[in-house]
């Protein structure tokens, strides 16, 4: 086994400063996370950005240090503000190398004790939904879309398929949500990456020409990453069965999501570790945090959700929610 000792996300100027304060004081909330190193990752001015991407409050900067995180700047080479998912990708070269790691996207609450979490295979998210590709009815299908960009980079897709379900199942084929994804070792995982996304831009096989590339590009190079380095779906423990996207962690997107479908666990996490007191005051300053938490609208969501029919996919659920007039980002 290999425990990550490593934790990378994101925090730029706006939204995202918010969420990856809210991330670090949920990950420092659970004392058998205080050994961790969080890094964060900071996307700096430069040709690739119209607008200054740092964070802009100092109050935000100055908590995330106190909570142990490690601002790093970022230099974007290859994407910057044209695709900013692309900033995972970089950012993966400010790691230690050789140390296991563990990438989050910034909207998510940490709920458990992250420090066995086993990095010892890289593997990724599969709280996913059917978002790429889109089959059209003259167009190819998954076998030979996927089977097109496995054979572009010289892997085997037999070994990553699901066989449980048919050739037009999507689920069949190795697909994840990039909200996170681990490994042994960032830099490998992030020169894979970085090559394995920038040729698929620049060239996508010809099976893939009715599909859009963006936003899914780091989406659709993940499985090929993962496969390249002898990964896979993750195991027992790791994700979903008492894992990631589970009992520790809450891809929640949005922080409505975080009532509407939340346990009881985590709606308690985030509301203690916004009033802390020397923090409320900075999560008061953001309309998402103010409306849902402090104006308690969170609570009225979540008592209306209890008692109607989930969606099954986030748009539908993100429609409900905004009909009930409580959608704020």
């Amino acid at each position: 086994m290999s425990a990550i000792r490593n934790i990378l996300i994101i925090a730029q100027d706006g939204r995202l400063q918010y969420e990856a304060l809210l991330f670090a004081a949920s990950l420092r909330h659970f004392p058998q996370n205080s050994a961790l190193n969080l890094i964060v990752a900071e996307p700096q001015p430069g040709p690739l950005w119209s607008c200054d991407p740092r964070i802009s409050r100092p109050a935000i900067r100055r908590e995330l240090r106190a909570l142990g995180a490690d601002i790093v700047p970022l230099h974007n080479r290859i994407w910057g503000e044209a695709y900013p998912n692309g900033n995972k990708i970089e950012a993966l070269r400010l790691l230690p190398k050789g140390e296991p790691f563990i990438f989050f996207d910034t909207d998510t609450l940490i709920t458990g004790a992250l420090d066995g979490v086993d990095a010892a295979r890289a593997t990724a998210s599969v709280m996913v939904e059917p978002t790429w590709p889109r089959i059209t009815l003259y167009g190819a299908g998954f076998a030979e879309i996927w089977g097109a960009l496995y054979d572009m980079f010289g892997l085997d897709m037999d070994p990553t398929l699901d066989k449980r379900f048919g050739a037009d199942d999507w689920r069949r084929y190795m697909y994840f949500n990039a909200g996170w994804f681990t490994g042994p070792c960032p830099v490998e995982f992030g020169q894979i990456y970085e090559d394995f996304a920038r040729s698929i831009a620049a060239s996508p096989p010809p099976s893939m020409a009715t599909q859009a590339l963006f936003p899914w590009l780091d989406q659709i190079a993940l499985p090929l990453v993962v496969a390249r380095l002898k990964g896979g779906r993750p195991a027992a423990g790791v994700g979903l069965d008492g894992g990631l996207d589970g009992e520790l962690s809450l891809h929640y997107r949005a922080l409505p999501v975080v009532y509407a479908t939340g346990t009881p666990h985590a709606v308690e996490v985030l509301e203690r570790v916004t009033g802390a007191p020397h923090l409320w005051d900075i999560f008061n300053q953001y309309v998402a945090f103010r409306r849902m938490v402090f104006k308690h609208q969170g609570r009225d969501l979540r008592a209306r959700m209890q008692s109607a029919h989930l969606p099954r996919t986030y748009g539908k659920l993100q429609r409900q929610i905004r009909e009930m007039g409580h959608w704020v980002r």
